[in-house]
């Protein structure tokens, strides 16, 4: 193993660490650990993992996809991104469907389960009441996703899942997008700044409100996952 390699390794360990101990924001600390206390019906003989989530995935990614923050009783039970709730199941079914994926579930994380050429984290890592995490609760995670994004080299592409991870990587990227305007979110906007800048891809997000209502279907999402595909391979712009 070559000496970048092993320093990645051990970066990514570190950071692993950092954001698993984090207590710097006291609503999303009750909170968390409130919910891995008191745990829903369904899970209550599961030990709650009740602390920030760090991202999961291949280290030598060059698709970076990024949520929201973690479900209460999903991520914050489970401690994997997008694991153990309705909006994990239909993010890792598009997944296996589009190839990135070894299989087409995430139940835990000893469940075999490994990502090719993606990455997933999100713009806050602790489970929020009602889902809505604070703009200051986002900018006290921000240097988490900032930290991963330094350590994933190969990163070509980012797919955002829903407005408020868009609107976040926005801001991130700003000062590198040279007085270009972006585009406003919608579900399939696509934005390529140029230069080093990775290209962007918004859907909505795979949540239960979404995907129950029909405003997200699998074939919507299907079609975010080929795009992204074709990007990577250097032979898509637009949706096919």
């Amino acid at each position: 193993m070559a000496i970048k390699e092993l320093t990645d390794i051990t970066e990514w360990e570190v950071l692993r660490q950092r954001i698993e101990s984090c207590r710097l924001c006291p609503r999303l600390v009750v909170y968390r650990e409130r919910v891995a206390r008191d745990k829903k019906r369904a899970y209550r003989d599961a030990a709650y993992w009740g602390k920030p989530v760090p991202g999961f995935g291949d280290p030598l990614a060059r698709l970076l996809v990024v949520g929201l923050a973690p479900g209460a009783h999903g991520s914050n039970r489970t401690g994997r991104m997008f694991t153990g709730d309705s909006s994990g199941d239909f993010l890792y079914a598009a997944l296996h469907r589009a190839g990135f994926a070894s299989q087409p579930v995430s139940k835990h994380q000893n469940d075999g389960l490994q990502l090719r050429d993606v990455f997933i984290t999100s713009v806050g890592r602790c489970a929020p009441p009602e889902n809505k995490p604070a703009l200051n609760e986002l900018r006290a995670c921000r240097p988490y996703l900032l930290a991963e994004m330094a350590l994933l080299h190969r990163v070509r592409g980012i797919v955002l899942l829903g407005r408020v991870a868009y609107e976040q990587m926005l801001d991130i990227l700003r000062p590198q997008l040279r007085n270009v305007k972006p585009p406003s979110f919608a579900h399939g906007t696509l934005f390529m700044a140029g230069g080093d800048v990775p290209w962007l891809l918004a859907s909505y997000h795979p949540s239960r409100q979404n995907t129950q209502t029909g405003r997200l279907t699998a074939a919507m999402f299907d079609q975010i996952w080929s795009q992204a595909r074709a990007l990577l391979n250097g032979d898509g712009s637009v949706l096919k």
